[in-house]
């Protein structure tokens, strides 16, 4: 039973009608609730709800106990930290491996005390990273941002987010610290493995269907990083954001949008990001300003672990803890994590001396409690431990089976001379650093990468087959060999390496990262890239093997893209895929064999110089290979390539809404219109397949420098041998807007194309296109996407 109100002179007045007290009150709004709940709590219990703790549940199951890191002051007794009551509860399954039944009657037990505590027995709200799966162990990994991105698929990343949704929430957890949506900008960035791409309309419309997942089983997903983290400068983690407030808008801002919008996220965490010389922490006018006022986000922002003191000790722009507390709270930030610091005793200070105004806590506490009401948590009979918690399992079979038909879709083909799928009865040579190394296939933040390397003892807790494992149950005649390690200046076992491929009819050669923390990778968080080139010495195993002779499939098993120059131009095949997850070496073999039809495409190019600052694709002319430059920055792979075991025929594509009265002449689309445009696709191979028609916009001549084409719409289309359909785009004129001279979003008329390409380097059929009409402004509520609409055609007979 949830405790009465104690003290403070409050009784039966406290308590409404129905006899409960209003706060309790289901009848009335969560707003409703909060309102009459907030003018009673103390000083010291408001402040308690706007804090986390960073805990690990105890094997026993009777409980969490406080995290201690070198970044975490020591933090007092238990029993001290929840007496006012507490807000979150940090990463309670995800500091340290516990057994997921017991880590849910640890959190249970906690939540009890927590209840128990305070006088208005409010629990805490409890947050897990969930990236790539829940961030626990023997929890499903699934395939990391990257490849979700890659594959073009939102249907299934919103049907993998609902199931990592699910097994948090019935372990007790509420809020989910993910999507990732930050745009691609620089690959040489640790995070580039976090990012779902270096394209706004796919990062947004993918993010948005995480967030529908999550939130539709009922865990809030947290939009991260708000705004500008992916833009540093050199690619470096936390340094400067060098860009403008159009690249903000029209690059980093719309999948924040889209996410919101569309996918109903109800929490939004702060980037490290310093913009123009303000940290986002502190920036009022993009938390408020932009965020709440403009886009009229009402649920709750969390602050980026350690941000807030971040504002005295990295930014410099705030001289204590009481300081950055209040420059946090005036921006934005409602509620500070990990743990308690400068929202703990400093802030409770700096109020009573009246150096920080007790509205800016009341205005965050308003929002953590409204949020608490709707999870449920302040109503009569909720329940600390679900009634199901003894048959609690975070990895099943469905969860896998999701998470290996993500990997399959996400794989890309870069290159075939008619190699692969690998000839049967072949004697294959693997070989190779991450062949065999089920790591190779985890990202940054998965459990055992994230929290695992520091557990060994008690193993990665799920099955993780390598390469090796997968192709030796397909391949009889398999050899491996290493080469090298992934990092280091060891050759030492190339000679073994070029024997096995010497005697071998085919060599899979696979290369790439090892994810990690703050130097403890090549890829990951603090992980940032000198340059483009393969770590360690790979390059030279790759050397060295393309001098026998033997035919080469080079797999590239990475978290950012590397450069593939001349020296890889021997290889027989390329295939590209990001950290795939616990069923990604399965899905790799299947593609190699040929059981699987490759069907990724890249959600990031792949450069072909590893040297000067690498560019997306998204850049205007100037940005693009031109007679002013001596650098080419023309990639070796583009923004949306990938190749299949099929063929696929594209044809008669056509505006076929509104209709034009000449052939001279571009069709009519209103600023304020729809346009619809048209291809035929056929499989004209022997086997089924699936192509990925992609709809970009080319505006030749605008009042500001835009990108040659953009990305604005896009499908998969899976085709049996000799099946065709039509496949209609839909264009709102408010996809074609962006941010003009005079700093508003505009759609402009004039000349436009839209071209329905392969790839942003590979357009099947350009159609012109004039906007016409008056320059219209148009702001949060224009419309973000372009619907798409496939018709299946009679099936073309296949000849004998």
């Amino acid at each position: 039973m949830w405790p009465e109100l104690r003290g403070h002179g409050m009784g039966s007045q406290s308590l409404g009608d129905s006899g409960v007290a209003p706060w309790r009150d289901q009848r009335l709004s969560p707003t409703e609730r909060a309102e009459a709940l907030l003018p009673q709590m103390s000083l010291e219990e408001k402040i308690a709800q706007l804090v986390g703790v960073w805990v690990g549940a105890e094997a026993s199951g009777e409980g969490v106990a406080p995290h201690q890191s070198d970044m975490i002051s020591e933090l007092p007794p238990w029993s001290t930290v929840i007496q006012h009551g507490l807000g979150q509860l940090t990463r309670p399954f995800g500091t340290a491996p516990v057994d997921p039944v017991l880590g849910a009657r640890s959190l249970a037990a906690s939540q009890a005390q927590i209840v128990a505590a305070s006088r208005f027995g409010i629990p805490a709200q409890v947050h897990e990273e969930c990236l790539t799966g829940f961030a626990a162990w023997r929890a499903t990994v699934y395939p990391t941002p990257l490849s979700w991105g890659a594959s073009f698929d939102p249907d299934l990343v919103e049907a993998m987010a609902d199931r990592i949704g699910r097994s948090m929430r019935a372990a007790g957890v509420h809020q989910g610290l993910a999507p990732v949506l930050d745009v691609t900008r620089d690959y040489r960035w640790g995070r580039t493995e976090e990012t779902i791409g270096e394209d706004p309309y796919l990062v947004g419309t993918t993010g948005a269907a995480y967030v529908r997942g999550l939130e539709r089983a009922g865990v809030v997903a947290t939009l991260k990083h708000f705004a500008g983290y992916s833009a540093s400068r050199g690619g470096r983690n936390l340094a400067p954001a060098p860009m403008g407030r159009r690249e903000l808008a029209d690059v980093i801002l719309p999948p924040f949008e889209m996410a919101l919008r569309l996918g109903g996220a109800r929490s939004v965490m702060n980037s490290y990001a310093e913009i123009d010389g303000l940290p986002v922490a502190a920036d009022r006018g993009l938390l408020t300003g932009l965020l709440r006022d403009e886009w009229g986000f009402t649920g709750t922002v969390v602050a980026d672990y350690f941000a807030v003191r971040f504002l005295q000790t990295l930014h410099g722009v705030a001289g204590d803890a009481a300081e950055a507390a209040r420059l946090a709270l005036r921006a934005g930030i409602d509620v500070e994590l990990p743990t308690v610091d400068a929202f703990g005793e400093p802030l409770v200070q700096a109020a009573r001396r009246g150096g920080v105004d007790e509205a800016l806590i009341d205005c965050a506490l308003r929002r953590v409690l409204i949020q608490k009401i709707e999870l449920g948590l302040l109503d009569e009979g909720w329940q600390e431990l679900p009634d199901d918690v003894a048959s609690l399992r975070f990895d099943d079979e469905a969860s896998q089976d999701i998470a290996v038909r993500l990997a399959r879709e996400s794989v890309v083909l870069l290159r075939n001379t008619g190699l692969l799928p690998l000839p049967t009865g072949s004697r294959v040579a693997l070989l190779g650093p991450v062949a065999d190394d089920p790591m190779a296939m985890l990202g940054c933040y998965t459990f055992p990468n994230h929290v695992g390397i520091h557990h060994v003892d008690v193993g990665f807790g799920v099955d993780i087959p390598t390469l090796r494992d997968e192709l030796a149950r397909r391949v009889p005649l398999l050899t491996h060999e290493p080469g090298c390690a992934i990092t280091g200046e060891d050759t030492s076992g190339i000679p073994a390496a070029v024997a096995a491929a010497a005697a071998a009819d085919v060599c899979v050669l696979a290369v790439g990262d090892r994810a990690g923390m703050f130097g403890r990778g090549t890829s990951g968080e603090g992980c940032d890239a000198v340059d483009l080139r393969l770590p360690g010495v790979q390059a030279d195993l790759v050397r060295a093997v393309l001098a026998t002779g033997t035919p080469v499939v080079l797999v590239l098993m990475t978290g950012r893209p590397y450069a593939l120059g001349p020296e890889f131009d021997g290889v027989a095949a390329v295939v590209q895929a990001f950290f795939l997850g616990q069923r990604g070496g399965q899905a790799l073999a299947e593609v190699l064999t040929g059981a699987v039809n490759p069907s990724g495409r890249l959600p990031v190019s792949v450069p072909r110089d590893a040297g000067g600052l690498p560019s997306t694709y998204l850049a205007p002319p100037l940005g693009h290979r031109n007679k002013v430059s001596s650098i080419d920055p023309t990639p070796a792979y583009p923004f949306g390539h990938g190749l299949s075991y099929t063929t696929f025929e594209w044809s008669d594509a056509a505006v076929v809404e509104p209709a034009t009265d000449t052939r001279d002449e571009p069709a009519s689309w209103p600023v304020d219109g729809e346009v619809r445009v048209r291809v035929t696709v056929t499989n004209t191979g022997a086997r089924a397949g699936t192509d990925v028609v992609q709809l970009y916009l080319h505006d030749p001549v605008a009042q500001t420098t835009r990108p040659v084409v953009r990305l604005i719409g896009y499908t998969r289309l899976p085709l049996a041998p000799g099946e065709a359909a039509h496949v209609t785009f839909a264009v709102p004129a408010d996809v074609a807007s962006f941010t003009g001279l005079a700093g508003r979003r505009i759609v402009e008329p004039g000349d436009v194309e839209l071209r329905i390409a392969r790839s942003s380097g590979d357009v099947a059929a350009a159609l012109p296109l004039r906007l016409v009409g008056a320059e219209r402004q148009v702001g949060y509520e224009r419309e973000l996407l372009t619907s798409v609409r496939v018709e299946p055609l009679v099936a073309v007979p296949q000849s004998a």
